[in-house]
């Protein structure tokens, strides 16, 4: 972190503290507090950390109100497009697009790294066949240390390397097993002739009854998704990876503990809310009825899969994502497909409408994401491990920056205390 000599003057109970005040290369200022409590006695309080850095990092910035997504300092609108997946795998984490040879190393790396240990099919074996497929992954990529033994030490610079290659190589398969124990069909085992977005596909969707070939588009399709979900900086589940990494956890016990906080329906959901809200739609003619719903303040009914959190113009990820949907659909068709025919004509009924226009509801990643899923014939219990799958990179590149970072420290958030006081026991014959 570069020092400044800005500084802010907090005045408590009619004293002043100076504070220093640190400027980044984009975003706002940020007032150092970590010397506050020592020095005052207090702390601060923001429920949910959103007016909060917890760490300094160089991997990923957004600005909300610009519509911008930086890795690295590069638009993810032009990586999505002219770049692929472990491309911006290999940036994420060392910081620098490779040049020819680097790139071609790594994905060998990642490649040959995407086999399971083969004891790990007893382990899925445990679950019922009924199992969500998220479970499944909190449980398989926990026990990944079980099997990994030699790169679980966090101190040796080339298990950290280790661990973040076999994180990256083995969640395909790892997701691609849940699906396929999901649905009561044979594992498939990956190729090294396949890159790695065709891999998954076939890994998913074949049989040893027949020969799969993988579509160009819905592989390409599928790269963007993972691409368009690589990192999304200090989000919920990145922060549960640096929380728990703050411990001194294996990585791959941080993993799984971004997988559990992503598989909540606030925070990796968000495309399988946007499909099931499209079935509850049901039919084309019924969506004036939802727009209007939509625009009722006093309904709770709300579009999903338009507007941003964090997003405050537009998603910038958005408009890569609407091709990738364009060209599947025109590929699989939707003549069959209630849902895509609602989605479809439900993009166009919202672009046209005043009300979401000036409002800047635009259609997000998560409503085009989740069309193509949808078409590819993933049913929604895939949706969020995809989403973990592609995620995982950025949790593993925000891993190694906390544990290479001097300043890191084990987490400790306080807290606005506002129980009880000091009680005497009472024993249970005067109560």
């Amino acid at each position: 972190m570069t020092e400044s000599n800005k500084t802010a003057t907090l005045t408590i109970h009619g004293k002043e503290y100076e504070l220093p005040v640190h400027s980044p290369t984009a975003g706002p200022d940020v007032v150092d507090i970590r010397k506050l409590y020592g020095q005052a006695g207090v702390f601060t309080y923001d429920p949910g950390f959103t007016s909060t850095a917890s760490c300094d990092s160089t991997i990923t910035y957004i600005d909300g109100d610009k519509g911008e997504l930086l890795h690295r300092g590069y638009p993810i609108d032009q990586l999505a497009a002219k770049s692929h997946f472990l491309e911006v795998c290999y940036l994420l984490l060392y910081g620098e697009l490779p040049e020819a040879k680097a790139l071609e190393t790594f994905e060998t790396t990642i490649t040959r790294h995407t086999m399971l240990h083969e004891q790990m099919q007893y382990f899925y074996r445990g679950f019922r066949r009924d199992a969500h497929p998220m479970a499944i992954m909190v449980g398989v990529v926990g026990a990944m240390s079980a099997f990994y033994h030699d790169s679980t030490d966090i101190a040796d610079p080339h298990q950290r390397e280790v661990a973040s290659h076999r994180l990256i190589a083995k969640m395909p398969t790892i997701a691609a097993w849940a699906y396929k124990y999901h649905t009561g069909q044979p594992f498939v085992y990956p190729r090294n002739d396949l890159d790695y977005a065709s891999n998954f596909l076939r890994m998913c969707f074949s049989v040893p009854a027949e020969e799969y070939e993988v579509n160009p588009i819905l592989s390409r399709a599928m790269d963007r998704i993972f691409t368009l979900h690589a990192d999304h900086e200090q989000n919920a589940s990145t922060s549960t990876v640096r929380l728990a990494s703050s411990s001194g956890a294996n990585p791959f016990a941080c993993v799984a503990a971004g997988i559990a906080c992503l598989w909540g329906p606030a925070h990796g959901g968000a495309n399988q809310a946007c499909l099931e809200m499209l079935e509850e739609i049901g039919s084309v003619d019924r969506i004036p009825e939802y727009i209007n719903r939509a625009k009722d303040k006093d309904d709770p009914f709300r579009l999903m899969g338009f507007g941003h959190r964090v997003y405050k113009n537009f998603d910038p990820r958005a408009t890569v994502m609407k091709q990738s949907a364009d060209e599947v659909l025109d590929l699989l068709g939707i003549e069959n497909n209630p849902k895509l025919q609602v989605a479809k004509a439900l993009e166009k009924q919202a672009l046209e409408d005043p009300y979401f226009t000036e409002k800047k509801l635009f259609p997000n990643v998560d409503f085009y994401s989740g069309i193509i899923l949808e078409a590819m014939g993933f049913p929604t219990s895939m949706f969020t491990p995809i989403f973990a799958l592609s995620r995982t990179v950025g949790w593993v590149s925000q891993w190694k920056e906390m544990i290479a970072d001097p300043q890191n420290k084990i987490g400790r958030p306080r807290q606005l205390y506002l129980g009880e006081t000091n009680r005497d026991y009472v024993d249970i014959e005067k109560r």
